[in-house]
C-alpha cells in the first residue's frame, strides 16, 4: 500500500494480533522514527529521503494511528515502548538510534529505560516529559464528551470548512498559527471514531487537566551513558521551548538544539536544519554500549554521582594537581 504522499510502500506485520504498518527505506545503521500525538509516518516525509541515504529508517504509525490497528489496547507509552522493541525483533534489527518528536518523544524516552541494550543514540524532538506544561488544545481531549462533540464537529462539511480554515491560518506570517497546518491533518483523522477513541485513550495515560502526567526528569541521569540529543523549535507553541532548558539540566552531557523560526515540528519547518543536527550528532558520537553492572550503579545511586564514586572506591572530590 502507498502512504499519503503517494511515494513509498508501507509495509505491515501483525503482532499480538495488531496489524502495525511501518515505513522500511535507505540502508546503514538503523534509525527508528516515532511521531507525535494525532501524527503518522508522513510527518517526516520531509526528511525521509536525505535520511535514507544515510541510514536504515524505519518509520512506524503507532498503534491507534494511521494505517495501524486501533483498538481497544494499552495506550501507554510502557506500552508503546514494547510495542517499538517488539517490532524491531520481528524486522530483525538489533539496535537503533531511537528518534521521537512530542508523544513520541516520551516514547524514545521510555525506550531507552526499558531496553537500554537496544538503544544506541536518543534524540528528542519537541518532546514531553520535561515538563507539566502543555498546550490546553491536548487537555481538553480528557474532557468528558470530546468523543461525541468531536464527532460532530469531523462531520464533512464542518470539517472541511474547520481544515481549509486552519490551513489558511498557518500560510499567516504569525508565529503562533505557524503548526495549524499539522493540526488540520489531525482533525481530518478525527472523522475516524477509531482514531478518536484511540487518541482519548493515548492523551488519558499522559496528560491530565493540569497537564502533563509523565516525566523523565526523575530518571534522566540513567543517561549518562547514552548520547542524547534534545532538539526544539524556538516557536513552539504545544510545548513550551523552555523545556529544553530542563532537559539540560537533568541530563547529564546532554546537547540541545533550538532552531530559530520553528514551531513544534522543526523537522517539517526547517528539514535541512533537521538533517545536519540529526547527521552531525550521529556522526560525533559512540553507540550506547549497555553495561549491566554500571546500570546498577547508575539505579543504586539514584543521580548522585558521589555515591556511584564511593561504591566504586573512588573518591568523590577531584583534586588538581599540586592542591
Amino acid at each position: 500500500m502507498r502512504d499519503t504522499s503517494g511515494k513509498r510502500d508501507l509495509e505491515y506485520v501483525t503482532i499480538h494480533g495488531h496489524r502495525r504498518a511501518y515505513l522500511r527505506i535507505g540502508s546503514g545503521p538503523a534509525l527508528l522514527l516515532l511521531h507525535g500525538l494525532g501524527c503518522d509516518h508522513t510527518t517526516w516525509g520531509p526528511v525521509l529521503d536525505a535520511l535514507a541515504k544515510r541510514y536504515t529508517v524505519i518509520a512506524p504509525d503507532l498503534l491507534g494511528h494511521g494505517s495501524s490497528d486501533k483498538p481497544r489496547a494499552d495506550y501507554s507509552v510502557g506500552g508503546y515502548a514494547n510495542g517499538m522493541r517488539d517490532l524491531l525483533s520481528v524486522l530483525g534489527i538489533d539496535k537503533a538510534t531511537v528518534v521521537g518528536h512530542s508523544l513520541g518523544g516520551g516514547v524514545a524516552m521510555q525506550f531507552a529505560y526499558q531496553f537500554p541494550e537496544r538503544t544506541d543514540r536518543l534524540v528528542l524532538v519537541a518532546p514531553g516529559g520535561f515538563g507539566p506544561e502543555v498546550t490546553p488544545a491536548i487537555r481538553v481531549v480528557t474532557t468528558p464528551g470530546f468523543h461525541q462533540i468531536t464527532g460532530l464537529l469531523t462531520l464533512p462539511g464542518i470539517r472541511h470548512l474547520s481544515t481549509a480554515a486552519l490551513r489558511i491560518l498557518s500560510r499567516s506570517p504569525l508565529r503562533q498559527t505557524r503548526d495549524l497546518g499539522e493540526v488540520a491533518a489531525i482533525v481530518e483523522s478525527f472523522a475516524d471514531s477509531r482514531t478518536r477513541a484511540a487518541i482519548r485513550h493515548v492523551v488519558c495515560a499522559v496528560v491530565d487537566w493540569r497537564g502533563q502526567i509523565i516525566t523523565m526528569t526523575d530518571r534522566a541521569y540513567l543517561t549518562e551513558d547514552m548520547p542524547m540529543c534534545v532538539i526544539w523549535g524556538s516557536d513552539d507553541m504545544v510545548i513550551p521551548v523552555r523545556h529544553a532548558e530542563t532537559a539540560g539540566a537533568v541530563s547529564p552531557g546532554v546537547r540541545v538544539e533550538i532552531v530559530p523560526n520553528a514551531g513544534h515540528f522543526p523537522h517539517r519547518d526547517h528539514p535541512q536544519r533537521f538533517v545536519k543536527i540529526l547527521h552531525d550528532f550521529v556522526r560525533s558520537t559512540v553507540p550506547a554500549r549497555y553495561d549491566p553492572q554500571r546500570w546498577r550503579e547508575h539505579l543504586r545511586s539514584g543521580g548522585d554521582p558521589g555515591v556511584r564514586q564511593a561504591e566504586a572506591g573512588e573518591s568523590p572530590i577531584s583534586v588538581l594537581p599540586g592542591a
